[in-house]
């Protein structure tokens, strides 16, 4: 993983990382990219490249990630590793996993929804503890 400016006006590894995407994608990306970044302004950001995400943590481990972003060609995927005892009230999360879920944004309109914002910080408090 890389390790990237976390300052977003200096955004060329992401968007060099993204631009094999859909722009609409890429859009959404960015959105969410800049979500996170607001919430915690403090958190390391790394690109996976044979994953295909975006992570964030406050260390460079699996295990201190708050979240990730993974574009695909039709949506965005935005991951919480212990998404499954995350609350979650309205059902955003997907995933069949033990631990990982996801929640699919398939327009930027649904990155301004309350229980959204709810699950980052919900994760963010995870790592706190």
């Amino acid at each position: 993983m890389n390790i990237i400016n976390q300052d977003p006006k200096e955004d060329n590894e992401v968007k060099a990382f993204l631009s094999s995407y859909p722009q609409p994608i890429i859009s959404i990306a960015l959105e969410l990219r800049q979500f996170v970044l607001y919430l915690v302004p403090e958190v390391i950001e790394q690109i996976d490249y044979p994953a295909k995400m975006i992570a964030y943590g406050y260390k460079k481990t699996y295990q201190d990630t708050i979240c990730v972003i993974m574009p695909f060609r039709g949506w965005v995927n935005l991951g919480f590793p212990r998404g499954a005892t995350l609350p979650d009230p309205i059902s955003l999360l997907n995933g069949t996993g033990k631990r990982a879920r996801h929640v699919k944004i398939s327009n930027i309109e649904e990155i301004n929804l309350p229980a959204l914002n709810a699950l980052l910080k919900a994760s963010i408090a995870q790592i706190q503890q």
